[in-house]
This record gives C-alpha cells, sequence and structure tokens, in this order.
C-alpha cells in the first residue's frame, strides 16, 4: 500500500479483496485484470505496483481451491506475534538480550510442539493433495533399462 494514496486505500482494499472471493482460477485472474483496469487511469503508480506483483499476488491459484484460504491468510503468524506480545507484556523488563531470546525461544518451541503433535494449519492430506496437482510434471522418469544406472 506503499504506492496507494492513503485516501483510495478503502477503495483499492475493496477491490483487492474481490479478486479474493472469486470461485475459481480463471475468475481470480479476470477479475484482477478488471483491478487493474479500474486503478489505471487514476492510480497509474498503484496499477504498477500491482501489475509488477501479479505472480506474487496471483501464486495461490497454482493450488487446489481447498488450500487458498490458509495460502493467503496471515493468522498463524498473527496468533503466534500475540502470543509473544502478550508474554513479554507479561514479564514486562527484561535484564539482557538473552532473557527475552530464551523466552521468545521458549513460546516457538511450544507452538512447535502443538503443531507437531497434530494441530496443524495445513492437514497432511491436504498438501499431499496439493503436491499432486500443483506439480504435475515434477516426476522422475523411471527406466525400464536395469542397466542404466549401472553405467559409469
Amino acid at each position: 500500500m506503499a504506492a496507494c494514496p492513503k485516501s483510495a486505500w478503502p477503495a483499492v482494499k475493496a477491490m483487492l479483496h474481490s479478486v479474493y472471493d472469486q470461485p475459481d482460477a480463471v475468475s481470480v485472474h479476470a477479475q484482477y485484470d478488471k483491478l487493474l483496469d479500474s486503478v489505471a487511469a487514476k492510480l497509474p503508480d498503484v496499477h504498477d505496483h500491482l501489475d509488477a506483483a501479479r505472480a506474487d499476488v496471483l501464486a495461490f491459484t497454482t493450488f487446489p481451491r481447498d488450500l487458498w484460504r490458509q495460502i493467503w491468510s496471515n493468522n498463524p503468524n498473527e496468533r503466534l506475534n500475540r502470543e509473544i506480545r502478550r508474554r513479554t507484556d507479561v514479564v514486562g523488563i527484561f535484564p539482557d538480550r538473552g532473557s527475552l531470546t530464551r523466552l521468545v525461544g521458549a513460546v516457538l518451541a511450544e507452538q512447535h510442539d502443538e503443531w507437531a503433535e497434530g494441530r496443524r494449519y495445513l492437514g497432511l492430506d491436504l498438501l499431499h493433495r496439493a503436491r499432486l496437482s500443483a506439480i504435475p510434471g515434477d516426476v522422475e522418469e523411471v527406466s525400464t533399462d536395469p542397466f542404466q544406472a549401472l553405467t559409469a
């Protein structure tokens, strides 16, 4: 939003959210084109910025629809940051940098344990399906010649 004037933020944000509300990848790309067309005349800097970031903004469309919400969301990061902020606020003042590092490290280790024990943001079955559909040509070719691997 650095390229966007503050007065235009609500409109651009609403248009950008309409891109994410589309049901399929083709509609997402079409809505993104409409967004670019609508800001081209009034906000050329925003148009250039969004056009340059197109591949990054729309990268989620290469994954299955089931994963889209988890990909665009940063809720786990925000939740973790809130927990770190809450724990550091309880302590208040740290005697040195090492004590802060230990506390934050303990929070991160606790979070890792929660995710390792089964409370995953992205389930393994969803990740497996995403791997199968996102990279269809990423399969090693298996040779039928048993002596091909033995050649030096």
